[in-house]
């Protein structure tokens, strides 16, 4: 970093920075998102059947891109929520309409992300049962 030139290091000093934000973001979520706390525990189980039943690279990348794709939702939906509750304090149509959409985008996530844990974890499952 000693040859960088000034404004590059405060370039990369507000990188840095940005991810410092964002990783508190995630840590506010999960303190105060019940939701958020059920993915989790979630994401551990999933994480753990992969290991056990040695799932493949390409199994791996559709779990994780399942798994990512509810976090962001979620976490979507929070901030959503949080900024209408801000700027809506009282009840209004919208701001539940909006809130109301935030929370069907978790759902679509959510569901979808079952069913790529359905099928790639319930032949497996099955076999053991069998």
């Amino acid at each position: 970093m000693a040859d960088l030139l000034p404004n590059q290091r405060s370039l990369l000093r507000r990188r840095a920075d940005s991810f410092g934000h964002a990783f508190r973001g995630v840590a506010s979520a999960l303190r105060s998102e019940v939701h958020l706390r059920f993915h989790a525990l979630a994401t551990v189980v999933v994480i753990g059947l992969g290991f056990y039943f040695g799932i493949s690279r390409t199994e791996w990348a559709i779990v994780a891109l399942a798994v990512g794709t509810v976090w962001t939702a979620e976490l979507a939906n929070t901030a959503i929520e949080a900024l209408t509750d801000l700027v809506s304090p009282e009840y209004h149509p919208l701001a539940g309409k909006a809130k109301d959409v935030a929370a069907g985008a978790v759902l679509l996530a959510a569901l979808a992300a079952i069913v790529v844990g359905a099928l790639i974890f319930a032949p497996q499952v099955w076999a053991l049962i069998e």
